[in-house]
């Protein structure tokens, strides 16, 4: 397992401390990535709106809120800083589809076993991965969605790791998830003009360890990464999870 030593800079993005005073500066709403109408079509394909959501890591960002305009009914968002969550609280005390909760994500114990069908992170796991004893943290996070999550549960992970740094720590056995991968450009970025372009809504072919085929060229070098995790049972059917291109502007 390995840490993403060099993503990261000299901020602990595991700790609490640095959270709250950054949320006390940065006040206004922020998404990390991607807004959520570029995420949309992949949230309308594996999560219906009537799902229980949780949101770990929500920060101030809008991602929840625009879901619920969306017509998603109940979400769940959890982030260490109290500060975000005591603003956010404030802020959608209006909006009952929308509660939030102090916690750490490496430790949900609050939520018994199976109490969500879907986990959505934006760049949760990748500060963890960027904070002290980040494999450890990495675990104890997986390990609680895994138990969090319904038999045909969803976990929906956008992160900047590429399969060569975040697999090893999904493809664990003891998950048991079957995992689909997309790639999405960064908001703004233009292709060359005349040249190829894969569609982002199709998902990216892996190989049998993993990793992205040789030959495989991203249109944007610093792509955003989407996993797909679907939590298996024995009764799963693994002919009926998608591996078809989405829609633009799935309803």
């Amino acid at each position: 397992m390995y840490s993403d030593v060099s993503s990261c800079n000299t901020y602990n993005y595991g700790d609490a401390l640095y959270w709250d005073a950054r949320y006390v500066q940065e006040a206004e709403s922020f998404d990390w990535y991607q807004r959520y109408a570029s995420l949309r079509p992949f949230v309308r394909r594996y999560i219906p709106t009537s799902s229980r959501v949780l949101m770990v890591g929500c920060g101030n960002a809008l991602m929840s809120e625009d879901m619920v305009d969306d017509g998603y009914e109940n979400i769940m968002n959890v982030d260490i800083s109290s500060v975000a969550i005591d603003l956010m609280r404030r802020k959608y005390e209006h909006m009952p589809q929308l509660n939030y909760m102090e916690m750490d994500v490496r430790d949900m114990s609050f939520f018994p076993d199976e109490s969500f069908d879907a986990v959505i992170d934006k760049g949760t796991l990748d500060s963890l991965m960027c904070g002290s004893d980040a494999p450890i943290s990495a675990a104890r996070m997986l390990g609680e969605v895994s138990r969090l999550l319904k038999p045909r549960g969803i976990y929906m992970l956008i992160t900047y790791g590429d399969p060569k740094v975040r697999m090893p720590h999904l493809t664990r056995s003891i998950y048991s998830w079957n995992i689909v991968l997309y790639a999405i450009p960064r908001p703004g970025f233009k292709k060359p003009a005349g040249s190829s372009s894969n569609s982002h809504l199709e998902p990216v072919p892996i190989t049998e360890t993993g990793l992205l085929p040789a030959d495989f060229v991203l249109d944007d070098p610093d792509s955003h990464f989407i996993y797909v995790c679907k939590k298996m049972d024995e009764t799963t059917d693994l002919s009926n999870i998608s591996s078809h291109p989405l829609i633009a502007d799935a309803s």
